[in-house]
């Protein structure tokens, strides 16, 4: 199948940007980026003149499985707000799960995202295979997913912040990631689906967890994820447990390394930050996410000036209400300029973040990120037409500066996910039923 995209604006990304132009795709990949008419022959002609072409977004850190449990805890802290919500997510089943994580990734493909990275932690013990749910789910919606395969060994008891009976043992935290990887990971070119080891957070597992999924997932070849420097509580239990920082433990257990990329890094101390591009570590910005907890402002410039690799990321549906991965570039950017200044991240660099930075994150630059000839033909193609993008004349202005637009459409690997602000495969109206009935349970109203 040969689709050409014609008469937009592009944004390649990772070269020239042409105020009017087209980008080719044979099958599943980019095959040419060009300024001015496409003259050649193609199965499907796609007229998007008013529109802006820019790669598929890619979302670094997500938990789909909160889509179910938006809302509550409004105005806590993280932690206060972990507390809370626990028991909630304690209830999750496969059924849950799935409906969560397909009205999440329905929301994101529906924002312009292609590829999301979901870090899925909470394992109930007859709570069934909630992997298998968010891999369903995928399906049903088309976009690429890279399950972190998360876990918990630190109850309450151990001084963690979980209830005992949500936190598994050590090995079997281990086995399942291992069986997860064994089972679902493709480690060839175009992979639609990808594992990673994740344990939660330092203050949910204990160091040997910590260290045991490092060893495991770079046995299995696969990337590392977690939580750190989130918040100041965070950093407070470290240094009082530790004696080290967030960022001095994830070092010392060799978790500060290019096949790993870190969720939220709020909390670095400069040295922190010379360590993370040294090492070439990403960090998963999720700057929603961390202004409704009030956990405060990464310092996305000084990593970006230090080379580490920055990526968006939506964060939980439960401390981001809106899940659209779009509006990340529009948050990241003001949040970079109230810490650093009005220079301090450019519009540019705002969709850099939400496209090739998020694909360094995920170790997927070679394929996504950019619009090259080559690489997969994952697009969004963003409606500039109408009253809330007329008269501005730079078109990524547009999109990072004004309102999120609408998508005329969305391809994952040449194939139509959204085609004019709707979704291709799945109905929207049976998704939302299906979330609220699994949230009316969870939250125990029927």
């Amino acid at each position: 199948m040969r689709t050409v995209v014609e008469n937009a604006a592009i944004a390649t990304v990772s070269g020239p940007e042409y105020r009017s132009g087209y980008v080719l795709i044979d099958n599943d990949r980019i095959s040419a980026v060009g300024e001015g008419a496409f003259t050649g022959e193609a199965d499907e002609r796609v007229d998007a003149a008013g529109c802006l072409v820019t790669p598929g977004l890619v979302n670094t850190h997500h938990h789909l499985y909160q889509w179910a449990t938006r809302g509550l805890a409004a105005d806590h802290t993280l932690f206060d707000w972990l507390v809370s919500l626990y028991p909630v997510w304690g209830r999750m089943n496969a059924e849950s799960t799935h409906a969560a994580g397909t009205a999440g990734m329905a929301r994101l493909a529906l924002s312009g995202c292609t590829t999301v990275a979901d870090h899925h932690y909470v394992f109930p013990s007859d709570g069934g295979d909630q992997v298998e749910a968010l891999v369903a789910a995928r399906q049903r919606i088309g976009l690429r997913l890279h399950v972190v395969r998360g876990s918990m060994d630190r109850g309450e008891s151990e001084g963690g912040l979980p209830p005992d009976h949500l936190v598994e043992s050590t090995e079997d935290a281990l086995l399942g990631t291992e069986a997860a990887i064994d089972r679902f990971h493709d480690a060839g070119p175009g992979a639609h689906l990808q594992i990673a080891a994740g344990p939660c957070s330092p203050f949910t597992v204990t160091e040997r967890l910590m260290a045991g999924a490092a060893e495991l997932g770079r046995r299995k070849g696969v990337r590392l994820h977690t939580h750190l420097a989130e918040t100041l509580d965070e950093e407070r239990q470290c240094l009082a447990e530790t004696g080290m920082t967030p960022a001095e433990y994830a070092d010392k257990l060799g978790w500060l390394a290019s096949d790993v990329w870190l969720a939220h890094t709020v909390h670095l101390a400069p040295d922190a930050v010379r360590r993370f591009g040294a090492t070439g570590t990403g960090s998963a910005h999720c700057p929603t996410s961390n202004g409704r907890l009030g956990s405060g402002i990464a310092p996305v410039r000084d990593l970006l000036d230090a080379g580490a690799p920055v990526g968006l990321g939506v964060d939980g549906a439960a401390s981001s209400e809106s899940g659209g991965l779009g509006q990340e570039l529009h948050q990241a950017l003001l949040q970079a300029r109230q810490r650093g200044g009005p220079t301090a991240l450019t519009t540019r660099e705002a969709l850099w973040l939400g496209t090739m930075g998020g694909a360094r994150c995920l170790g997927r630059e070679a394929e996504l990120g950019s619009l090259e000839a080559g690489k997969l033909a994952d697009l969004a193609v963003w409606d500039l037409s109408g009253l809330n993008h007329a008269g501005i004349d730079d078109p990524v202005a547009a999109l990072v500066l004004a309102a999120t637009p609408s998508l005329a459409r969305v391809f994952v690997g040449g194939e139509t996910v959204v085609e004019q602000g709707r979704l291709k495969a799945a109905d929207e109206s049976v998704i939302a039923r299906e979330l609220a009935a699994v949230s009316a349970r969870l939250r125990g109203d029927r």
